[in-house]
């Protein structure tokens, strides 16, 4: 494909509490967008029908970027907090619904791509963009290139254990970060939503997705750590801060002098910008 007004990205971001979609540009340009609820539903065609009725508003583009939850696989999707869907075809329902490619991948793998295409990602071979969310996810970029992982699930950085017996996970694990620090959690050991959260409860997400941070950081060889997601963004640029502060100080190898945490560049449309990003780039554009 080449550039022009026929190459705009329907662009899909879709979580467990939010699902959104955008029209955007080859360079970025976000031309129009909406966002619905995600349905509580264990009704999978509810679930879809909700989707495509958010895309006819936004409208269409020439193909389309989708970042979903997961886990997935090549041909169905199984969002943890979307139980609905349970290896649902969802790449394949939307292409025969919409008529056009449709590119698929881990919502925070996307929120990488868009990174390093949008993004403070821009140059750098060597970094990891988190969703702090419902859920917690991550893309990891390595020696310039996006890892994948054996079936392309690479990046569950929710799923690292940062506290041994500790609350149990969706993932049918114990004292995963996902069980202690996303919107989620927050709200099932707090009794109130996560944008109501205490300073204390701010503290004890920051010391867990600050542990992480660190262990990523020593296997991985990488410094710089890009946040997005409701509950990163929604605690704001202190909390930040204590993540970076609590990551270094969990991180004394020599190899890594210093972890840099800060928010995505384009903050709470970093995820939509991510999904139109993948959709680009697996378009050749």
């Amino acid at each position: 494909m080449s550039g022009g007004e026929d190459t705009d990205c329907l662009a899909i971001d879709i979580g467990g509490t939010k699902m959104a979609a955008a029209l955007v540009s080859v360079s970025g340009e976000i031309l129009t967008s909406r966002k619905v609820a995600t349905p509580t539903t264990k009704d999978p065609e509810e679930t879809f029908s909700t989707l495509i009725g958010l895309i006819d508003v936004v409208g269409r583009g020439a193909f389309v970027g989708v970042g979903c939850g997961g886990p997935m696989d090549e041909t169905t999707v199984s969002p943890l907090n979307i139980p609905a869907w349970r290896h649902f075809p969802l790449a394949s329902r939307l292409r025969s619904e919409l008529g056009v490619e449709v590119f698929l991948d881990n919502d925070a793998k996307a929120l990488a791509i868009g990174e390093a295409r949008f993004g403070y990602g821009v140059g750098l071979d060597d970094f990891v963009a988190m969703v702090v969310s419902t859920g917690i996810g991550g893309g990891i970029y390595s020696g310039g290139r996006l890892l994948q992982g054996r079936s392309g699930n690479a990046g569950h950085i929710g799923h690292l254990q940062v506290y041994p017996d500790g609350n149990r996970c969706s993932c049918g694990g114990r004292g995963c970060l996902e069980a202690h620090a996303s919107g989620l959690a927050i709200e099932r050991f707090s009794h109130k939503l996560a944008s109501e959260a205490s300073d204390e409860i701010k503290h004890e997400a920051a010391v867990a997705i600050g542990r992480a941070i660190a262990s990523v950081a020593s296997l991985l060889d990488i410094e710089d750590f890009f946040l997005a997601g409701s509950v990163a963004l929604g605690f704001g640029q202190v909390f930040i801060d204590e993540v970076q502060e609590v990551a270094r100080a969990n991180h004394t190898i020599d190899f890594a002098t210093s972890i840099r945490v800060r928010s995505t560049r384009h903050g709470s449309n970093s995820p939509i910008l991510g999904a139109a990003a993948l959709g680009f780039s697996r378009a050749g554009l």
